[in-house]
């Protein structure tokens, strides 16, 4: 399947199904005072960058996002994948993107905060295999059973 990955909008309806799937997807996974989302005008704000996945009929079928903290840190938001694509690089491709402009952007760290638990493994792996590590809690995200954090070091230094 070819995919095309672009910087868009989130005001758009598809994009806004894409968050309505993801917040699905997330409800039963842990307390809701536990689940960090923006909403899509919180992600049109201009710290926040989105790139959208789609398939060879245009249609929405992954996201993620990088929020600047500044300029040493950026944060990766909202990463899903509709499940029938799944297992084809998607989320990798997203990730890839959202990497290449923390560091165009001069940014020293790219960190996220996830759930925990099953429902939550595939995308642990992603993290993992794309060199995040498990760190701290940061930013002012409660240290909590829900949730996991990771680091990607940009500068060549080690992870805390």
């Amino acid at each position: 399947m070819a995919i095309s990955i672009a910087i868009e909008t989130p005001l758009q309806d598809d994009v806004r199904g894409l968050v309505e799937r993801l917040n699905d997807h997330l409800l039963p996974l842990s307390p809701l005072e536990f689940q960090f989302k923006m909403t899509v005008e919180q992600m049109a704000d201009s710290d926040t960058t989105l790139f959208v996945a789609r398939d060879e009929n245009g249609a929405a079928v992954g996201m993620g996002a990088l929020k600047a903290h500044g300029p040493e840190l950026g944060e990766v938001k909202r990463m899903f994948t509709v499940p029938e694509v799944r297992g084809q690089r998607v989320g990798r491709q997203l990730l890839e993107r959202i990497v290449e402009l923390a560091r165009e952007r001069g940014m020293p760290f790219v960190m996220l905060e996830t759930g925990t638990g099953d429902g939550m493994l595939e995308a642990h792996r992603l993290y993992e295999r794309y060199g995040f590590v498990a760190r701290g809690p940061f930013l002012d995200y409660p240290d909590s059973e829900w949730s996991a954090f990771f680091e990607l070091r940009l500068d060549g230094e080690k992870a805390a």
